[in-house]
């Protein structure tokens, strides 16, 4: 672990009320979620969302060039009871549907798609990478009452 404070990555939640939270990032986004009684994303939905943005944006910067006619991404997983009692997530699936022109810089970036989704998910990145790897998660208890 990284004690330099260029590679943190950081949110912060508050609880607003009975199963419904608040995140806030350092730049001031504001995001709402809960446990899926309401309209807003469960933690589950926001992790798909994580997967799906991160390769989003990182196909978009790969293509460039050219604006797409289409970029629509699908984010699928299998929520699943395992051993221990817990369950996870299994079968994760991003489906990636991306359409330009068929202009010449239309074709030239349709043609880089297959590499850029490949680079994305197998090196650029972030949450596929990490999702791949499993990295060990520490949970720390600051205080149990005042």
């Amino acid at each position: 672990m990284s004690d330099d404070t260029s590679t943190l990555r950081s949110v912060h939640l508050v609880r607003t009320g009975p199963a419904e939270y608040r995140a806030e990032n350092a730049r001031g986004g504001v995001i709402t979620f809960g446990d899926g009684d309401t309209i807003d994303f469960t933690p589950v939905e926001l992790l798909l969302v994580a997967l799906g943005g991160c390769n989003a944006l990182t196909i978009e910067a790969l293509t460039k060039r050219a604006e797409p006619n289409r970029f629509d991404i699908s984010v699928e997983a299998h929520k699943v009871k395992i051993e221990d009692g817990g369950s996870r997530l299994e079968d994760i699936a991003v489906t990636i549907d991306i359409s330009f022109d068929h202009d010449e810089d239309g074709q030239k970036m349709a043609d880089r798609v297959p590499g850029a989704i490949e680079k994305s998910h197998q090196k650029l990145c972030t949450v596929s990478r990490t999702l791949e790897q499993a990295n060990p998660v520490r949970v720390v208890q600051v205080r149990a009452a005042e």
